[in-house]
């Protein structure tokens, strides 16, 4: 889209803590077929394997699930606080369940990949998956963090996003 700007994921000047702890992104799974999103706040971004990458957790039981497993691609895109709201009902509505699209009047609109972002966003990132794996109750290290976040042992999976493309306003 012309609006946006291409740039190099290290030019990101967003801490990314903020970013995806306080602000929320939306996580993107399918193509403009068949697509969902779902609010998160989960998530990093850094460098692994030499190169920038981007990494989303999300549950089985989630709508965005089945889409995250059956595409390449992926995209977490980031608003500014007009779009509170937006984010919110995308993380309290079920895809299954409402079109959300029409919903919030969000713009889809198709990656270079395929994969789907928002014409409002601020910040996009097109990932490519390149590694996923879930989380295991053995594997804390802090056993509190299993009782308290997973009490019905209902583990994230992991994925890893290579950045293949970063877009700003």
């Amino acid at each position: 889209m012309s609006n946006f700007q291409e740039i190099k994921p290290e030019e990101i000047t967003d801490n990314a803590i903020k970013l995806i702890g306080k602000d929320w992104m939306l996580i993107t799974a399918g193509t403009l077929a068949r697509f969902n999103m779902m609010t998160a706040s989960w998530g990093g971004m850094g460098n692994l394997w030499r190169g920038p990458v981007a990494f989303a957790f999300v549950r089985p039981q989630r709508f965005t699930f089945p889409l995250m497993e059956q595409n390449a691609y992926f995209t977490l895109t980031f608003y500014d606080e007009s779009y509170r709201e937006t984010l919110n009902f995308c993380g309290t509505h079920s895809g299954r369940d409402v079109d959300k699209v029409a919903a919030t009047g969000l713009t889809p609109v198709a990656g270079e990949t395929g994969a789907v972002y928002f014409a409002e966003a601020r910040l996009v990132l097109e990932c490519r998956k390149v590694y996923a794996q879930y989380l295991k109750g053995e594997n804390f290290v802090v056993s509190e963090f299993d009782d308290k976040f997973y009490p019905t042992k209902d583990y994230h999976r992991l994925y890893v996003g290579e950045i293949v493309r970063c877009l700003v306003r």
